[in-house]
């Protein structure tokens, strides 16, 4: 089974900026400098991403999940929610109207102000979309939603959700079905940042579901609407944007990456016991 999200990494054209913004703005900390590994290129058939630089970046709380971002200079353009992958992360945050005060005037654009949830008004949340062109949900937790949902250890705490769209959703599922972990079943509710950034009528609805990991955290799998595309790929690169999510599992053995029916790459680590 799937355990746990461990990292997610982007490739970006510009490594400088987006350290920059997450480290002023969302507060985030640098774990690590560094090059994207040999292995990990070639187990995701990106051969020409051996070597690029690469920073790391965490929570200040330094909970053990992190996003990774790779500079690959030709990887410049893409934009979240408009081609088929992994598109989102979703982190949890302390107070959601304090950091959108404080992120007036910053890289990262607020394309949906905090809003409470209507299932779940303990719940508020706002999307972002940051220096390079990555969409991320902040969300609050507040007391009392009933939800194995974790709550944020600093301002701006960890990734606990992630997000990949596709054409066809129950192809979507089925490269989760062998982690035999729970799913959700899909649902068809109102997405605004998806219908924003495609074009589309704001009442338009979306489908999607949720595969339940454990450590509170979930991975969303969403039905894009034709007019989304498979995500253009250089020969030999990683995915422009949001690129690899990394897994924690038992029983995985050596890392290893697996691809999604959306082209999402899936990282496999062994889960540590205890």
């Amino acid at each position: 089974m799937l355990e746990s999200i461990r990292s997610v990494t982007y490739t970006v054209p510009d490594l400088a900026p987006v350290e920059q913004a997450y480290t002023r703005w969302l507060r985030y900390r640098v774990v690590e400098r560094g090059v994207f590994p040999d292995s990990l290129a070639s187990a995701c058939g990106a051969p020409a991403a051996a070597g690029l630089p690469s920073v790391t970046l965490g929570p200040l709380s330094e909970e053990p999940v992190h996003l990774r971002f790779v500079q690959d200079r030709e990887s410049a353009g893409w934009r979240a929610l408009t081609t088929h992958g992994w598109n989102c992360s979703e982190i949890v945050v302390r107070d959601v109207d304090a950091l959108a005060a404080t992120l007036e005037g910053s890289p990262f654009r607020i394309i949906g102000p905090p809003t409470s949830l209507q299932r779940f008004p303990m719940i508020r949340a706002m999307q972002v979309v940051g220096p390079a062109g990555e969409c991320l949900y902040l969300t609050e937790v507040g007391p009392g939603s009933g939800l194995r949902l974790p709550r944020a250890q600093s301002f701006v705490g960890r990734v606990f959700i992630v997000v990949a769209g596709g054409a066809d959703l129950p192809a979507l599922f089925r490269t989760y079905e062998p982690f035999g972990n729970e799913f959700d079943p899909p649902v068809a509710t109102r997405v605004r940042v998806i219908s924003l950034l495609n074009g589309l009528p704001p009442e338009t609805e979306h489908l999607h579901g949720l595969v339940k990991l454990g450590d509170g955290t979930l991975v969303e799998l969403d039905e894009y609407p034709a007019v989304t595309r498979p995500r253009p790929r250089r020969a030999g690169a990683l995915p422009p944007g949001m690129a690899i999510v990394t897994f924690t599992a038992h029983g995985v053995g050596p890392s290893r990456v697996i691809e999604g029916a959306a082209a999402e790459l899936i990282e496999l680590t062994e889960a540590a016991d205890g």
